[in-house]
C-alpha cells in the first residue's frame, strides 16, 4: 500500500503547514496506531493518526478538500492563530470550518497591509511559499524621501542583507504628493520584512506598504479591508497550477456552511482605513487589482506602470 510522509498527510488534512506539523511531529504530540510518532514517519490513510488526543481523518491526495479564501489585511492585525499579548489576529475574521483549519499562504507584518491568501490544502500552500517556485509578490509602497535611478538600479540588481541576497523584479513609480512617493514592486520570496529592508538598504523609508497581488490573483473589490471573499474554481485552478497540483474541483457548501459563513461575514464588518492616511494605497490597489484582475490573471501578467524608473 503507498504511503507517505506523515508530515504532508497531517497537512494535506487541514491541519497546518507541513512546517507546522513538522513542528507538531518534534514535540510528541502526534501518535500513529497509538504509538507516538517521529519525523521521518510514513503512513497510509488506513492508519490511525490523532494529533493531540483527537483523531485526524485521512484522505487520498485526489479526495482532500481544496479550499482557498482571499483577506484583505489591515494594518495592525498579526499573522497568528493566537497572541499573547491579546491583540487581533488575521484568524479572527475568517470563516469557521469543521474538522480543518485555514492555512496562511505567506505572512504580513503587522504594519502591512493588503492581500492574504487562506487555503484548506497544506500542500498547496507548502508549494506557494517555497522558494524555489518562484512565485511574484507585488506590493504597492509609499516611500520618504528622494528615490534615484541609482537606488532603484541597485535594489533591481540586488542587495545584500543580513539573511543573504535580494532584489526586485521590477520597479514602477506611480507618483505622490509632497516628500513621499507611490512605487510598485514585484518580488519573488517571502522573506521578514524583506521589501521593507531592500528600501532601507538605501537609506529610504517605508511609511506605507500594502501587497497587491500574489502570483495571478490580485486583490480586489470583493474584499474591502478586514473582509474575506472565497476564490472560485477558475482562480483556485490557476493557484493549483502555479504551484505543479493537479486541479481539484472546490467542493459546494453545505447548507450549514453556507449559514455559519453568512453568519461569520456579518459578524466581521470591515475595518474603516486609518483617517488622512492610505488613500493613496487604497487607489493603487485598486489600479493595479481591480482594473486589470481578470486581463491579467488570464495572461499570467502582472501590472505595469509606465514610471521613469521601469525595469
Amino acid at each position: 500500500m503507498d504511503t507517505e510522509k506523515l508530515q504532508k498527510v497531517l497537512a494535506r488534512a487541514g491541519k497546518g503547514s507541513r512546517r507546522e506539523m513538522e513542528s507538531a511531529i518534534s514535540a510528541g504530540r502526534v501518535t500513529v496506531n497509538g504509538a507516538t510518532a517521529a519525523l521521518g514517519d510514513r503512513v497510509s490513510i488506513n492508519d490511525h493518526v490523532s494529533l493531540d488526543g483527537r483523531s485526524v481523518v485521512l484522505t487520498a491526495s485526489a479526495e482532500s478538500s481544496r479550499r482557498v479564501i482571499m483577506y484583505n489585511k489591515p494594518e495592525g492585525e498579526l499573522c497568528t492563530r493566537k497572541d499573547p499579548e491579546g491583540r487581533r489576529t488575521v484568524f479572527e475574521r475568517l470563516p469557521r470550518l469543521k474538522g480543518e483549519r485555514w492555512i496562511a499562504i505567506g505572512r504580513l507584518d503587522i504594519n502591512t497591509s493588503g492581500l492574504l491568501l487562506f487555503t484548506t490544502d497544506g500542500e498547496l500552500a507548502n508549494r506557494l511559499m517555497h522558494p524555489s517556485m518562484q512565485i511574484e509578490r507585488e506590493y504597492a509602497v509609499r516611500i520618504m524621501g528622494e528615490v534615484t535611478m541609482e537606488h532603484v538600479q541597485a535594489m533591481v540588481e540586488g542587495v545584500m542583507l543580513e539573511d543573504g541576497p535580494a532584489r526586485f523584479t521590477d520597479v514602477q513609480e506611480f507618483g505622490g504628493e509632497g516628500i513621499n512617493t507611490w512605487f510598485h514592486v514585484v518580488i519573488m520570496e517571502g522573506r521578514n520584512r524583506e521589501v521593507r529592508r531592500l528600501w532601507e538598504s538605501q537609506g529610504l523609508t517605508v511609511s506605507r506598504l500594502k501587497r497587491v497581488r500574489y502570483g495571478n490573483i490580485f486583490l480586489d473589490k470583493r474584499a474591502r479591508a478586514g473582509e474575506w471573499t472565497e476564490l472560485n474554481q477558475e482562480e483556485i485552478d490557476e493557484l493549483s497550477g502555479m504551484a505543479g497540483l493537479e486541479p481539484r474541483r472546490v467542493p459546494e457548501m453545505t447548507p450549514d456552511e453556507r449559514n455559519r459563513w453568512s453568519r461569520d461575514k456579518r459578524k466581521r464588518r470591515p475595518v474603516r482605513g486609518l483617517k488622512n492616511t492610505g488613500r493613496h494605497a487604497d487607489s493603487e490597489g485598486r489600479r493595479s487589482g481591480e482594473r486589470e484582475s481578470g486581463e491579467a490573471r488570464r495572461s499570467g501578467r502582472g501590472s505595469r506602470g509606465k514610471g521613469r524608473h521601469s525595469h
